[in-house]
Order: structure tokens, then sequence, then C-alpha cells
């Protein structure tokens, strides 16, 4: 009979603990809800966003966070960064990031690019000092590095880039924007080592949501 009691407080201290955690996180506090959703990719994943400035700090502090986290991230939820554009210095990154993404060596110099910034002080303003950079840590080849960067595709991400960082209404970086919906940021989360347990609260709330449970 104890054991069996014992089962029963096992059980309702569990209960007790679920709904806790599922309040742990509430809008207004923990991430604010857009009232005019951002419509991402219809694709039956969670889609989850970064907003970033190669040359913000925080960001690049996040960095360190962000990469294991992104690397077990299950196969129904997608990542992409989304740099903003709040100065020129911004729209030189933002460029130099998806020159890097069109060339197909993004994954590859992302980190090194935040390392070169802050840690190596490299600027990494210059088109020439950005076409080195790729040619030197990518193998990429100047006449293609000039092409990507010259090319409507880049210009097009740049300017659909620009248009989303707006939408999600954000005034700093680095945020975590979940499934076009839920901003995050470190303020609202308590830390950045908090950030990424909302955006997993919100992952698995919103694939509940697509799954109709």
């Amino acid at each position: 009979m104890l054991s069996q009691v014992t089962k029963w407080m096992a059980a309702a201290v569990l209960l007790i603990s679920a709904s806790a955690q599922a309040a742990e996180y509430e809008a207004g506090k923990e991430y604010k809800v857009l009232a005019e959703p951002v419509p991402v990719l219809a694709d039956g994943k969670v889609h989850v966003e970064e907003a970033f400035w190669y040359g913000c700090p925080h960001c690049f502090h996040l960095e360190d966070i962000i990469t294991p986290w992104k690397k077990n991230l299950p196969a129904d939820v997608a990542f992409e960064g989304v740099p903003a554009m709040f100065g020129r210095a911004w729209v030189s990154h933002a460029q130099f990031y998806y020159v890097a993404d069109v060339l197909g060596v993004l994954d590859q110099v992302h980190g090194d690019i935040f390392k070169a910034i802050h840690v190596e002080r490299q600027r990494l303003l210059d088109r020439d000092d950005q076409r080195d950079f790729l040619v030197a840590k990518a193998g990429v080849k100047a006449a293609d590095f000039d092409k990507a960067y010259e090319s409507f595709t880049v210009k097009s991400r740049m300017k659909q880039g620009d248009q989303r960082i707006r939408a999600f209404q954000i005034s700093g970086v680095p945020a975590l924007i979940v499934q076009g919906k839920y901003i995050i940021d470190a303020t609202s989360a308590g830390g950045q080592d908090k950030m990424l347990d909302v955006a997993d609260y919100l992952i698995a709330k919103e694939r509940a949501a697509l799954s109709g449970k």
C-alpha cells in the first residue's frame, strides 16, 4: 500500500512539475507575440530565424551558444539567419553574408567572420577585404565573388531580408523569431543562455499546432 501511495505522490509531483513548466514562459514576459505574423514557408516545418549583425558583440557571444543548438535541431525545424541593416556597416556585412551564402560557403565561414571581426579586429566592411577573406578562407575565386557581389540575387535577398527585419518590429539584435510570430531577445528571456530554452518551448508549441494536437 505504501508503495502505491508513493507512486501516486510521484505522479502528482510530475503533474505539478509539468504544469509549472508549461506555465514557465508567458507571452508578453519571456517572449513577444507579433500582432501581425510575418509569413513563413508553408512546408510543415517550424521556422526559426536569427536577426543579427556581424559587428554586434552580443551576437558574437550568442554564436557560441547557438551553433551546437542548431546542429541538434530536429528535421522538422528550419533555421535561417537574417542580417539586420540598421546602419551603413550593417548593410555592408549583410551583403557579405548573402554573397557567402550564394557562393555556397556560408556554413564554412560564418563563425570565422565573427571571429575575424571580434577577435582579430578586422572590420571586413570593404568589398576588397571581403573578397580577400573568402578567397583565403574558402577558396572562392575573385571573379566569382565579384559576380555574386553585383548579382540581382544578392540584392534581392538583401531587400527581402530588410523587409522581414522591419516586419519583425525589432530595434536591436540578437533576436530569435519563431514561426514568424514570436520574438525572443536576451532581455525578455532573462539572458542569452535562456533564449534557446524559450525557443525550444515555442518550437514545441508550434509543432503541436502544426500537427493539430
